[in-house]
């Protein structure tokens, strides 16, 4: 990377990581080529949040956000643009999903927890594989209040790059009080269908395809650990909180773009 574009890089991470001063921790990660990255974790118990970012050694930010309120996962991605292949600006993309509570530890536990050592270099205890996700839909920001409020406020400089899927719009339907047409009304089909090809196999950096990018949490504490002791009074079995479980996860989103061009490291 040149002096001009590692400047570049400084200056918009500079400006995406402003909003994480009141982090809760940070985690130096070492990921699977061995290089160290530190995750900036932060919880919100008011807005029952978690929100945990990195730059990854390419230069990518990536930023997920966990709504525990709404069962939804947000992936976003900053991606740094090629100048030798005339990508002179970076560009944005969201990955909005249904989230399983217990696949994360709460807003409420993340707030407590308390580094020892910061600067050692984590490794987590359980690697969770990687989930593969076809993106069905682009999501209308402006209406995507009804799916979560934090899409709007996260992905405002992917408007038109945030995308979702039918099978996770179902599992927020069928839930109390929801309602299947108002969360369809917050989404919008791809030009033309989603039956394009994939990005590597087209040849035209100006034809529409399917491209792809995979994102990987390499430490997050995914549960809680408890262990059993006796009530001194009683002499009974109690369990008591004495740690988390912490855990590796990747995703691969698979998704449409409108020209290859925004696409070429899918190749």
């Amino acid at each position: 990377m040149s002096s001009k574009q590692s400047f570049n890089t400084f200056l918009i991470i500079s400006c995406y990581l402003i909003n994480i001063i009141n982090t809760q921790l940070l985690i130096n990660v070492k990921n699977q080529g061995g290089d160290v990255v530190q995750e900036n974790i932060a919880a919100n118990v008011t807005d029952s949040t978690v929100i945990l970012e990195f730059q990854r050694s390419d230069g990518t930010l990536v930023t997920q956000l966990i709504d525990f309120a709404s069962d939804v996962q947000i992936l976003k991605a900053l991606v740094l643009g090629e100048e030798e292949r005339g990508q002179s600006q970076y560009q944005v993309m969201c990955f909005v999903c249904h989230f399983q509570k217990n696949e994360f530890i709460s807003a409420d536990a993340m707030s407590k927890l308390r580094q020892k050592n910061p600067g050692t270099v984590r490794m987590p205890e359980e690697d969770r594989g990687r989930d593969n996700y076809t993106m069905d839909y682009f999501v209308d920001i402006s209406r995507s209040g009804v799916i979560s409020r934090h899409i709007a406020t996260l992905c405002a400089e992917a408007a038109n790059a945030t995308y979702i899927r039918r099978q996770d719009l179902l599992l927020w339907a069928s839930q109390p009080g929801a309602s299947e047409s108002q969360l369809m009304s917050a989404v919008r089909a791809f030009p033309g269908g989603s039956m394009v090809p994939s990005c590597k196999d087209t040849t035209s950096i100006k034809l529409p395809c399917q491209c792809h990018i995979e994102m990987c949490i390499g430490w997050y504490p995914c549960a809680l650990k408890y262990c059993k002791g006796k009530e001194e009074i009683m002499n009974a079995s109690m369990s008591y909180r004495c740690g988390i479980k912490t855990c590796k996860k990747c995703f691969l989103f698979s998704y449409f773009v409108h020209q290859k061009q925004v696409c070429l490291w899918d190749e």
